[in-house]
């Protein structure tokens, strides 16, 4: 190498080291309008179980069935009443469907046509358990297991623990904001002072509350045995805990 490119060879190392050692100039932030997103969650052991228990007789006398069911669905109630007074109880998805025999199949693979005349009848109906008293459900439910059977269980928070934790989900989200909105001004080389939150919007995630679906439950598809006075040992249950989330936005203008 001659003696004019190492002179510009180290003209080039020169030239990129001082580019490299140049401070980086901060972009005015006056007037700036940042878009903020802040997160929440609050815990609680669930305080409250919805129960459903059932029952279902199949009979050729539709009104035999019927008879049973309405008279072993009063005797599950009663139990349950006795168990715990302080239930709240609701009778729904009262149902009645024939039961027709198998279709009969000629040596061709064609079926046999024939009128369809019901064989027997499924008659069933659930009973809806609403209660806090959850360390006594597994006795409460195993004194219904000798007439009913258990068909569904969840578990959850009461209204008021909700409301008390509604409150408490707002104030973690609004203080995620605030330590957020720290973070971003420190980065951007302005003080908090020099911030003002221009809307907060607690809807923007879309986040809305989660609505319950009406519950109906579908016809069993067997018909259910119950021991009418055998002793049933006690169910293990395991109420969980639920977690409420919320997300916002807020807008924050720096002067």
């Amino acid at each position: 190498m001659n003696m004019m490119n190492k002179l510009a060879a180290a003209a080039a190392v020169s030239f990129a080291l001082a580019a490299h050692a140049a401070p980086v100039e901060s972009l005015p932030t006056a007037g700036t309008l940042v878009v903020v997103p802040a997160y929440g969650e609050v815990k609680h052991a669930n305080d409250q179980a919805t129960v459903t228990l059932a029952i279902e007789e199949q009979d050729k006398d539709k009104a035999a069935a019927a008879s049973r069911v309405n008279a072993k669905m009063k005797q599950g109630a009663d139990i349950v009443k006795k168990e715990d007074p302080q239930a709240s109880l609701k009778t729904q998805g009262y149902y009645t469907y024939p039961v027709y025999p198998e279709e009969r199949v000629l040596p061709n693979g064609q079926p046999v046509k024939q009128p369809r005349v019901p064989t027997a009848w499924r008659v069933g109906q659930y009973l809806q358990v609403t209660t806090t008293n959850l360390d006594k459900l597994p006795k409460t439910v195993a004194a219904a297991q000798k007439i009913l059977t258990l068909n569904a269980i969840n578990f959850g928070l009461t209204p008021e623990t909700t409301k008390k934790l509604d409150d408490e989900r707002i104030a973690a989200t609004y203080k995620n904001l605030n330590e957020r909105i720290n973070s971003i001004a420190g980065a951007m080389g302005r003080k908090v002072s020099d911030a003002v939150l221009d809307t907060v919007d607690f809807e923007g995630s879309g986040n809305y509350a989660q609505r319950e679906a009406a519950y109906a439950p579908a016809p069993m598809m067997m018909r259910m045995k119950t021991a009418d006075s055998a002793d049933v040992a006690e169910p293990s249950f395991e109420p969980g805990e639920t977690t409420l989330q919320m997300q916002l936005v807020g807008k924050v203008r720096f002067k």
